[in-house]
């Protein structure tokens, strides 16, 4: 009896995982359409602080409804309406916004408010903190302004060893919420080495959706030949999730803005591709990736479930108020 014939890569078996959870978490759900409804209720212009979530297609879409991104609230026209980003701002910003006498919606990710609030409390008992995230992401810029006198930056444990405290035995650590969860433990392993007596925050900072979402890659990765994020450059949660898929043991992983960011070339000799995407990631550009392996040969992806997630926020307070008065009104 002859052996059976053996097939290329391109005619065996094909298949496409799919990520879950993916996408867009509480917190870009949440800021996404505190801008929207307020574009609807205030009218355009409303201005935004910082990209409301980092990712480009998000953006742009909300600025073709009226939204317009600035930098730095002097950019704001006084008396202007201005929401800050699902990423935080420090006290100074807010005091800014005052001082301009700007109407101001704040569109902070409670998760990161949380991060915020236990910063505040562990330089009001005079601890040095040490902050584990990205030098310039504006999360980092927001949380160190709590406290700018007690908080020092750590990127990585190379930077340990330049580590100054004024008492080893009251130093405390905090993190960005979307940092890479073993690279955070690596770096917290590290600093308690120097300073044994270092203090936790009260729960984990790396928030439920990008622990979730990084749980989710490295369900699915060990299988992947190629490992698909969909997710903008600057968003830091997106990035994470490359570097887990390759960590985890995917062939080769890429993040793309979308499906005409992606290299056909990726796809030789690829059997098994896995799809995810960040947390600030429309459905619908993961659709478009779907579609554009569809398109070459590839079958309906199948969804790998590896948590639940039901939380919801509520809209910010401010906004909530004013769409209830104009709801009162409109009843007249």
């Amino acid at each position: 009896m002859g052996m059976p014939p053996v097939l290329s890569p391109d005619e065996a078996e094909k298949a496409v995982l799919l990520a879950a959870p993916r996408g867009y978490c509480a917190g870009v759900d949440r800021a996404v359409v505190t801008v929207e409804q307020a574009l609807d209720l205030y009218g355009a212009p409303v201005y935004v602080r910082k990209q409301i979530v980092h990712n480009k297609h998000v953006v742009a879409d909300l600025e073709s409804r009226g939204a317009v991104f600035v930098e730095e609230i002097a950019e704001v026209p006084t008396g202007a309406t201005v929401v800050f980003s699902a990423h935080g701002v420090s006290p100074e910003v807010h005091q800014q916004a005052a001082e301009r006498e700007l109407k101001t919606i704040d569109a902070t990710c409670p998760l990161v408010t949380k991060v915020h609030h236990e910063a505040k409390r562990f330089a009001s008992d005079d601890y040095d903190i040490l902050l584990i995230g990205h030098e310039g992401h504006e999360e980092v810029e927001g949380t160190a302004g709590e406290a700018p006198e007690h908080i020092q930056l750590v990127q990585s444990p190379a930077d340990v060893a330049n580590i100054e405290v004024r008492d080893p035995s009251r130093v405390a650590w905090l993190s960005q919420t979307t940092l890479s969860v073993d690279e955070t433990l690596e770096t917290v392993a590290a600093i308690r080495e120097r300073f044994p007596e270092l203090l936790d925050p009260p729960s984990d900072d790396i928030c439920y959706a990008t622990q979730n979402r990084q749980l989710a890659v490295k369900e699915i990765a060990q299988g992947s030949d190629l490992l698909i994020v969909v997710g903008s450059g600057n968003s830091s949660n997106s990035v994470r999730l490359v570097e887990v898929a390759l960590e985890a043991g995917a062939k080769a992983s890429y993040r793309v803005d979308d499906a005409s960011e992606i290299d056909e070339a990726w796809l030789e000799g690829v059997r098994t591709v896995s799809v995810t995407s960040g947390a600030s990631v429309p459905e619908a550009l993961v659709e478009g990736v779907l579609a554009y392996l569809a398109e070459r040969g590839y079958p309906d992806a199948k969804a790998v479930h590896s948590a639940e997630e039901s939380l919801i926020f509520s809209l910010p307070k401010e906004l909530r108020r004013d769409m209830k008065a104009a709801q009162a009104a409109a009843r007249g």
